[in-house]
């Protein structure tokens, strides 16, 4: 059995921004910000000043334990660089050079998340929360359990919630910064080329365009299953742990799914890599080779053997 390619797939993931066409990359410059262009390293007084202020990034208010969760896992990456384009759901990546040049015009030289990123990660590590790619994707997520307009300003807001600025705030697909409410007029957010997963306070200037909640749906895991992202276009969904017989059901795209069990099959190549491991999937009642599965690991941590 060999390792699945990992690189890879989170380069599959995410990595379309420069290329999909002037607005969206318009939209992309999202978290670019004015730092430096030299950012493939961080001022020493940048890193003391993350190390000071991960002491307070926390919940500062009242939340549910999914929220504290997501909260949490956003706060446990203070300290890590910006990157265009950078990061994944699981963890910081290598970003993109910004075709512009200026700002983030190293950025892939530099391990870090961007906004969108970080605010994915965060959603997917505390919550098994899987938010599409993009700011602007991100703020018209339709699995929002609440939304609050500009004019409500922070009051109703729970640690948690996802904090939107766009250059047009009435138009959610001009979105072109997220970050995470932490209470008390703060939020934790990676900011822009040159600077640190941070601890800020909230702007509400012209461009703030309201907030959403993500945490209190019906995304938990069930009962002795873990979560995990598929890869990949079109994967086939097996009555058994082999390519033998037709495919059951088919994922469109990359998908959550909940993994019961896991077990020894016949050989899958995909790419140029292989694997024998599959994985029964009890909502589709159907098996899935873990080639597809996005994890670092052939045999799937902490997924018991069927």
């Amino acid at each position: 059995m060999r390792r699945t390619l990992r690189a890879h797939h989170a380069h599959r993931a995410h990595r379309t921004l420069a290329t999909a066409g002037g607005l969206l990359l318009a939209t992309a410059l999202a978290c670019t910000g004015t730092a430096s262009a030299a950012t493939a390293a961080v001022p020493a007084a940048s890193t003391a000043a993350a190390a000071a202020a991960a002491a307070d990034c926390r919940a500062l208010t009242g939340a549910s334990a999914q929220a504290q969760a997501v909260v949490n896992a956003a706060c446990s990456q203070i300290g890590v660089p910006y990157s265009w384009g950078g990061g994944s759901i699981h963890g910081p990546t290598y970003g993109q050079d910004y075709p512009g040049g200026g700002p983030g015009a190293h950025d892939s030289q530099v391990r870090g998340f961007d906004c969108s990123h970080l605010v994915q990660y965060a959603a997917w590590q505390g919550a098994g929360i899987h938010l599409p790619e993009g700011s602007w994707n991100q703020a018209q997520w339709s699995g929002a359990t609440a939304r609050f307009s500009r004019a409500d300003g922070l009051a109703p807001l729970q640690p948690g919630d996802l904090l939107l600025w766009g250059s047009n705030p009435a138009n959610l697909n001009s979105v072109h910064h997220i970050a995470i409410y932490l209470g008390n007029g703060k939020m934790v957010e990676a900011r822009e080329s040159g600077t640190l997963v941070m601890v800020s306070d909230v702007r509400m200037n012209a461009q703030y365009a309201g907030a959403l909640r993500v945490v209190g749906g019906n995304e938990q895991p069930p009962p002795n299953t873990k979560r995990f992202m598929t890869w990949g276009t079109g994967v086939s969904l097996r009555p058994d742990p082999s390519t033998r017989r037709p495919p059951v059901g088919t994922l469109p795209g990359p998908t959550a799914v909940d993994v019961q069990c896991q077990t020894h099959g016949e050989m899958v190549n995909a790419e140029g890599y292989s694997n024998d491991a599959w994985s029964y999937l009890p909502k589709y009642k159907a098996w899935i080779s873990n080639i597809y599965i996005d994890d670092p690991a052939a045999w799937l941590p902490g997924v018991p053997a069927c």
